[in-house]
């Protein structure tokens, strides 16, 4: 863990993993810290190189380059894409950025790259198994971007360990990271007046405490094994238990009349929630973490339920953060 970068060091999992690594004691702490970003940071740690340039140019083999790096933790993606964003941009972002990293990373010997890849590189399919396991296929889906993304850069990344195998890959394909303020589109529904359940759907959903995930990734950098991990805390809460936890009452529907209600909503705005999004909620991917445990030697801090349980009484102190 001599020199380490990590892309989309601004983000909410980035600037966490910054400042850990960074307060690391003597002896643990990387030599070099490198922290990318599209934008200019608000704040700058003692010890820390910033270093701004867009995932997709050129500047990422210099930035590579210039400060020697060995390891690479690669977690700049479009999660929750902006009004004016398209579905090339994000795929420019999330799969051509991507190849930039890891051409960059294979020309200037880089040793490790450690991958944000998430849950949703399986896919929302009803034949999905009941507990995903890391040998099962990566499917997507086409019509929900960040899904059908997360699957074509888990392909290459394939490619890559079979015609690159010197550089090593830590692919951690994870849950939903929640945290005392972790603000995404599935927290946003978790906050609305009542949560929607589609008819014949339990909607399981497996989580990941913020702080599991910036350790897990501290590993990965340093002596953890290589290989493909699921990230996620012990169990799962369904949609029904989700709303019992928030005093919340589920609204359930069909199939049929959400799809319909979504294509009429989403274009004049007034939901972020289109009927592509369905399968999202009706056939959630549950990931398995044994080998997680068992092979990269790191068990959560907590299961599922004890981390929803944090954000649950994170939230519920801060009332004007709550989405009408």
């Amino acid at each position: 863990m001599s020199r380490v970068l990590i892309t989309g060091g601004g983000g909410y999992l980035g600037s966490q993993l910054v400042a850990r690594l960074a307060a690391l004691p003597d002896g643990q702490r990387p030599e070099v810290i490198v922290s990318h970003d599209i934008r200019e940071p608000g704040m700058r740690l003692p010890g820390v190189v910033y270093a701004v340039a867009d995932i997709r140019s050129p500047e990422m083999a210099d930035i590579i380059a210039n400060n020697r790096i060995t390891a690479v933790v690669h977690l700049a993606s479009i999660v929750t894409p902006g009004k004016d964003s398209s579905r090339a941009f994000e795929y420019d972002v999330d799969v051509n950025g991507t190849r930039n990293v890891l051409e960059a990373c294979v020309r200037h010997g880089v040793r490790r790259v450690v991958v944000s890849s998430s849950g949703a590189a399986y896919g929302y399919h009803v034949d999905n198994a009941p507990w995903l396991t890391e040998d099962m296929p990566v499917r997507g889906n086409e019509v929900f971007a960040y899904s059908h993304h997360k699957r074509l850069v888990e392909e290459m990344l394939a490619a890559y360990r079979k015609n690159h195998p010197n550089l090593e890959q830590v692919v951690l394909r994870i849950g939903t990271i929640l945290g005392p303020t972790v603000r995404n589109q599935i927290t946003d529904m978790f906050e609305k007046p009542s949560l929607l359940a589609i008819q014949g759907s339990d909607s399981p959903f497996v989580f990941i405490w913020d702080q599991d995930v910036v350790g897990i990734i501290l590993r990965a950098v340093s002596d953890g094994p290589a290989g493909i991990y699921n990230v996620a805390g012990d169990g799962a809460l369904t949609i029904h238990q989700i709303a019992q936890r928030l005093g919340k009452k589920t609204r359930r529907l069909p199939s049929w009349l959400l799809r319909g209600a979504l294509s009429i909503l989403k274009p004049l705005g007034l939901t972020q929630y289109g009927p592509e999004q369905l399968d999202f909620l009706r056939y959630r991917p549950v990931l398995l973490n044994t080998r997680l445990k068992s092979v990269f030697g790191y068990t959560p801090t907590y299961t599922s339920a004890e981390v929803f349980e944090i954000y649950r009484t994170a939230r519920a102190q801060q009332p004007t953060a709550v989405t009408p």
